[in-house]
């Protein structure tokens, strides 16, 4: 059974807002990347990640995310998850993905 994942992106002024809706996988993951790559070469420095609408990640789509962290640590960006599952943060916690991202509870607190 395939589930859909769809992105919302918006960008204010230096910072890209991904919106994300559905199960974040090889397809969720790859379509972040991609969205991610578009503004990452018009000079972004902070990615925010909303993932209200995202209550699952798997393995794959972390390795996504941390691709997303590694682009960003060459600029020295910085990514925030904002709306986080308790899951997903947890997992994202024990995984030590917090060490180089950052967490917010609302798009607006870490736009700011």
């Amino acid at each position: 059974m395939a589930v859909d994942f769809n992105l919302i992106s918006e960008l204010h002024d230096k910072t890209l807002v991904l919106r994300t809706d559905g199960y974040i996988n090889n397809v969720g993951g790859e379509k972040i990347v991609q969205e991610f790559i578009k503004y990452f070469e018009t000079g972004i420095d902070k990615v925010i990640i909303d993932m209200e609408k995202s209550k699952v990640v798997n393995s794959i789509g972390i390795s996504y995310l941390i691709d997303i962290v590694e682009k960003l640590s060459e600029k020295e960006g910085r990514l925030i998850f904002t709306n986080l599952d308790a899951t997903i943060e947890k997992t994202f916690d024990i995984m030590g993905l917090f060490q180089f991202a950052e967490k917010a509870d609302s798009v607006e607190s870490a736009l700011k």
